[in-house]
C-alpha cells in the first residue's frame, strides 16, 4: 500500500566539517577510526498504510567502518514514545527500510541491528538551529553555517547534488551540542563536529 512522509531532519556525526563520507557518497574515509552518526526526523505530515503518523519523531544511530560503503553497520532505531502501537509499527517499517523508499537503499550496508526502542524524542527547528533529544541517550543541536563575510543575515551554506537518503541538498552545519550516553555501550561528545539539515519528502 502506498505511503508518504514529509518533514525535516538533522544529522550529527563525529567527522569534522564537512564530512568526507557525505561528500563522497560514502566512499571516502571518515576523519576518525569509526563513523558514528545520528539522524533525527520530525514527520510534519505522513500516512503509512492508512495510519496517520503526522507530528511524530524518529531517530537512527549508525556506527559504521571508516569507509561506510564497506558495510557492516551497527544500527539502532528509536521511535517516538508518543506514537501509539499502530504508528510505531508503521514508522518502524519505513525507517528500517522494510516499506521500501530511501532507507531501503541502506539496508544492504547493515550488519547488525543493535535494537529498536520507543523513547521520548524532542525535535525542534528554530531558524538556523536544529535540535533533537532522544530519551536520556542522545542530545544534539546543530547550527547551519554562514560565511562570516556575509554576516548573520547571509545565505546558509549548502551541499548540492549529494547521494544521500534524505535529500540531495543539505545545509552545512556544525554541532553546538552533540553528546551520547549509554548508547549500546557507547558514549561520546562530538560537539563542534559535522552536521546537516534538510526537509524530506519520501514515498513508497
Amino acid at each position: 500500500m502506498p505511503w508518504n512522509l514529509n518533514g525535516t531532519y538533522l544529522e550529527s556525526c563525529n567527522c569534522d566539517v564537512v564530512c568526507p563520507c557525505t561528500t563522497s557518497g560514502l566512499t571516502a574515509p571518515a576523519d576518525h577510526e569509526r563513523c558514528q552518526v545520528t539522524f533525527a526526523f520530525h514527520v510534519d505530515s505522513g500516512n503509512v498504510e492508512d495510519v496517520d503518523v503526522s507530528d511524530r519523531n524518529v531517530a537512527v544511530f549508525i556506527d559504521g567502518p571508516r569507509v561506510m560503503a564497506e558495510g557492516g553497520w551497527q544500527v539502532a532505531l528509536y521511535v517516538d514514545a508518543s506514537a501509539d502501537d499502530g504508528q510505531a509499527e508503521a514508522l518502524g517499517k519505513v525507517f528500517s527500510g522494510q516499506a521500501g523508499g530511501p532507507m531501503a537503499g541502506l539496508t544492504p550496508l547493515i550488519g547488525e541491528v543493535l535494537g529498536v526502542e520507543r523513547v521520548p524524542i524532542e525535535y525542534r527547528d528554530d531558524g538556523r538551529r536544529h535540535a533533537a533529544r532522544v530519551g536520556d541517550a542522545i542530545d544534539i543541536e546543530i547550527e547551519d553555517q554562514i560565511a562570516p563575510q556575509f554576516g548573520e543575515d547571509g545565505p546558509v551554506m549548502r551541499l548540492t547534488g549529494m547521494f544521500h537518503p534524505v535529500n540531495s541538498t543539505l545545509t552545512i552545519a556544525r554541532s553546538t551540542r552533540a553528546t551520547g550516553e549509554g548508547v549500546y555501550g557507547r558514549s561520546w561528545d562530538f560537539t563542534g563536529g559535522n552536521g546537516h539539515a534538510a526537509p524530506f519528502t519520501w514515498s513508497g
